[in-house]
């Protein structure tokens, strides 16, 4: 996973977000579903194929205090483990080659 990808998030899987606690991903055509922290709802609401995996870092730390370093690595993590899930949008998956 490069800071320079800009993924999108599969339109069709349900998010439901719980007060300020997280969330609550839903995909209706498996039956998964998993919890998500407030951080990680934060980053993917920016899966829209627009912002760079480097864009939402810069952005959690302009919203948040106290932003770890290592939270950039975790950003890359989180995305990569919504890519093995089939979160992500694979056929529109943009690369910025810049």
């Amino acid at each position: 996973m490069n800071p320079n990808d800009t993924p999108i998030a599969n339109l069709l899987l349900v998010l439901r977000e719980e007060f300020d606690d997280g969330a609550v991903f839903f995909d209706p055509d498996t039956g998964n579903g998993f919890g998500l922290n407030s951080v990680s709802v934060f980053v993917f609401n920016r899966l829209d194929g627009k912002h760079t995996l480097k864009d939402s870092y810069d952005e959690l730390c302009q919203s948040c205090d106290d932003v770890p370093e290592n939270a950039k690595k975790d950003i890359e993590e989180f995305v990569n483990v919504l890519f093995k899930k089939g979160v992500l949008q694979q056929n529109l998956w943009v690369t910025d080659k810049g």
